[in-house]
């Protein structure tokens, strides 16, 4: 009997758990697609480094939290800022040179030999670095940003809660209408 509370204890625990992760996973799912790929949270986003450009501080593969700012924000030299390319590419970059009174940038990544060729302008800027990385994470972030995955993770909280309902649903029929042990006659 011990055994059985124990199992059911564990078994509610799992649950619990499963349910966290999914939820936790769906939550960073649609806020993702929500902010255009990248989660953001109390104003902070967070991107993924894919390229070497700014080792040694930030590594290849980190998620990097990037306080978003308004566009009158003045920026500085070597203020390390996030922004979108002519191609819409994101780039994270240290400000080598303020122009035109703040409105463009020439910025250049710790680990280049050479400024970039086109200046930033103040309103492609995303934000600001805040000095916060997480090594490695934005790996798992990109294939978890993936189209397939994405809807991986859309559907598999929609099936389990099927299939947990479905359970429930059987084990509290059968608590209410028992088998019943048929007597049976000998009868030779």
């Amino acid at each position: 009997m011990k055994t059985r509370k124990i199992i059911k204890a564990i078994n509610h625990i799992v649950t619990i758990l499963v349910f966290a992760v999914l939820l936790t996973m769906l939550f960073t799912v649609i806020t993702m697609r929500a902010s255009g790929g990248e989660p953001s949270l109390f104003g902070y986003q967070f991107k993924s480094v894919l390229s070497g450009s700014m080792e040694p501080d930030i590594k290849t593969g980190s998620i990097i939290a990037v306080k978003e700012t308004k566009d009158d924000y003045h920026f500085s030299k070597d203020d390390v800022i996030t922004f979108k390319t002519e191609n819409d590419k994101t780039v994270t970059h240290r400000i080598d040179q303020v122009r035109d009174n703040g409105q463009s940038y020439i910025t250049k990544g710790d680990a280049n030999d050479a400024a970039d060729l086109d200046p930033v302008l103040q309103e492609n800027i995303i934000g600001l670095y805040s000095g916060f990385t997480i090594p490695y994470l934005g790996y798992v972030m990109n294939f978890v940003n993936s189209n397939e995955v994405a809807a991986l993770l859309l559907i598999l909280p929609g099936i389990y809660l099927v299939i947990y309902s479905i359970f429930q649903i059987g084990r509290a029929l059968r608590a209410i209408d028992p088998p019943k042990k048929e007597v049976g006659s000998n009868t030779k």
